[in-house]
């Protein structure tokens, strides 16, 4: 048994509370090592005299393989909300215990020796808001959605479309606009709006705030806003803003403080300053970086110091002022991992007073488990994810085998009540549109949005993917959205329509069923998985290669009535299905 390859540790996403009375316990080993895995557990307090500690055994789900290792898991309801546990391992040449202090062959009497979960308090369960997982987001880039108010034009608003985006121009996009356009997205299906920044920015993206605490112009008022939110939560459609606290913009007041009073100005502490006096704009171009912290090397978009004091009661009034007075149901915070974890805390409890079941999205694009404690975020915006499914189903630059294992691996990052909420996208204002990284392929596009929709989590639409648009990266993502029927994908957006249904509908579709991939064997060409609730059972089989393949259905469907979800056709029961090339099927066990 290959026993440094063996691997636990408790209160992380290995060993957790789920609820208020079970816990999760998972087990890494060695990939086809270890054949079976006894959970053995007790409460460190059932002792008796000759036998030792009084402790039961009970099996281990194996509950997928990766690249390396093999996945354990046990549900575990604790009676006395404290416990010491173990595990007993065979392999076909051995038989192991595996506890706190290592290995042995006998398991020994002594609690002590075992893993310790020492009480489930209440208090320090992860309870992430229970409406998210049922939530279809939509994420808008304000200035490109829909010119609603031309009064609000900036100076030298360019024609809607009439030209490519750049990083400087300006077309118009507005709250109105947005608001105009509702009935658009409930007819859709979508439950919740993401919104980039709308505080006063000079750019067109925003991201470069001049003032936290109103609404840019170009975008409306206050009472706009306020309008709009009411419009949307009477259409049970929920609203996120971007809390962009890493930095500020060039043009933000306390950092203009610092340009013109250098080392005598109150906000010097506000930044992150190397060296005074203070690399100019027009000076940091080319190859002149300033002589400042900034997001990335960006001039424009000094790094705000949120360990002191002041700007950290600045930022937290902020994020309190558009819950209380707006009533906006959640923050997405912008490059959320350079922020320190104690800020985080702070802004978490903020929120959480006011509104408890506000939603607090990271952006963070690699496995962020130190922000998913409960303590800070309640989810990430699921990169990972998204890149291994436009990897398989998208750029087919990697293989149905490596597809499973990376979703394997990511699906065992984070304890299941943070993939419950796990922000799952195919692409945003940062990324090559869905459609041009596939080639211009739709039926591609169509197989990454069934696998997004049917993972755990909650499923973000980027603007105008559902009706095709196209753009590369950064600015060619961020078009104006296209309101000429005539020129809009409509076979695409009644695909994304009957997903959203289908995902609201059945049970187990969305993100409270429990996936099984059937094969991770080389040879196979389709991917499928089988997704399952109490009460209802999924198959899913997908085929992105160019030829049609057959399928041999596993054991607990076999010669079953089944119907298929897409058509609502009733099959007929057979041991094979044949799946033609670039589609998928959905069967449910009737």
């Amino acid at each position: 048994m290959q026993k440094e390859a063996i691997y636990h540790r408790p209160k992380n996403e290995f060993a957790y509370a789920y609820n208020e009375k079970d816990l999760h316990i998972r087990l890494k080993t060695k990939k086809d090592d270890v054949e079976d895995v006894e959970l053995l557990y007790g409460d460190p307090y059932e002792w008796d005299n000759e036998a030792g500690w009084l402790f039961q055994a009970e099996k281990m789900m194996k509950t997928g393989s990766d690249e390396l290792f093999d996945y354990w898991f046990k549900e575990v309801s604790l009676p006395f909300r404290r416990l010491r546990y173990g595990f007993r391992l065979h392999s076909k040449n051995e038989c192991l215990t595996y506890t706190e202090r290592g290995f042995y062959e006998d398991s020994p009497a002594d609690a002590g020796f075992y893993f310790c979960f020492p009480f489930l308090n209440e208090v320090d369960v992860f309870a992430p808001p229970e409406w998210v997982k049922d939530t279809v987001w939509y994420q808008i880039f304000p200035e490109r959605f829909a010119n609603g108010d031309k009064s609000l034009n900036p100076d030298g608003t360019l024609p809607w479309g009439s030209t490519s985006p750049t990083p400087t121009n300006f077309f118009g996009g507005d709250l109105v606009g947005i608001e105009n356009h509702l009935d658009y997205l409930s007819q859709l299906g979508i439950s919740g709006i993401y919104l980039t920044p709308i505080f006063k920015a000079h750019s067109n993206h925003k991201y470069d705030t001049i003032d936290y605490m109103e609404i840019d112009p170009q975008f409306g008022t206050k009472d706009t806003f306020k309008h709009f939110v009411k419009a949307c939560h009477a259409r049970g459609i929920r609203v996120m803003l971007d809390a962009v606290f890493n930095h500020s913009g060039y043009y933000f007041e306390p950092f203009q403080d610092v340009l013109k009073n250098g080392k005598d100005s109150n906000y010097r502490e506000w930044f992150h300053i190397h060296e005074f006096p203070i690399t100019k704009i027009e000076e940091a171009d080319g190859d002149v970086r300033p002589n400042y912290d900034a997001f990335a090397f960006v001039p424009t978009m000094p790094k705000l110091n949120t360990e002191h004091p002041e700007v950290k009661e600045y930022l937290l009034n902020v994020a309190a002022y558009w819950i209380r007075e707006f009533d906006i149901d959640g923050w997405r915070l912008d490059v959320a991992n350079e922020i320190d974890h104690s800020f985080w805390r702070e802004f978490r409890k903020v929120v959480k007073d006011i509104k408890p079941d506000a939603y607090i999205l990271g952006e963070i694009w690699h496995d962020s488990m130190p922000w998913l404690l409960g303590d800070q975020f309640d989810a990430v915006m699921n990169y990972p994810v998204t890149n291994a499914i436009i990897d398989f189903a998208g750029k087919h630059s990697i293989n149905n085998k490596a597809f499973i294992e990376q979703l394997t691996k990511l699906l065992h990052m984070y304890p299941r009540s943070v993939q419950e909420v796990a922000f799952n996208l195919l692409g945003s204002h940062d990324t090559p549109r869905i459609l041009t990284l596939s080639a211009n392929d739709e039926d591609l596009v169509k197989l990454q949005l069934l696998l997004q929709f049917s993972l755990p989590g909650t499923p973000c639409i980027y603007y105008g993917d559902e009706i095709g648009m196209t753009g590369g990266a950064d600015p060619g993502c961020r078009e104006c959205m296209v309101w000429d029927e005539e020129k809009q994908n409509q076979p695409l957006f009644k695909y994304v329509q009957q997903l959203i249904q289908l995902r609201t509908q059945s049970e187990a579709f969305g993100t409270r069923g429990d996936l099984t991939f059937v094969s991770t064997n080389l040879t196979s060409p389709l991917l499928s998985y089988i997704k399952v609730t109490k009460n209802e059972q999924l198959l899913f089989i997908i085929n992105a290669e160019r030829e049609c393949h057959e399928f041999e259905l596993p054991d607990e469907f076999i010669n079953l009535p089944m119907k298929e979800l897409f058509s609502e056709q009733v099959m007929e029961p057979s041991a094979k299905i044949r799946i033609g090339s670039k589609q998928a099927i959905v069967l449910k066990k009737l």
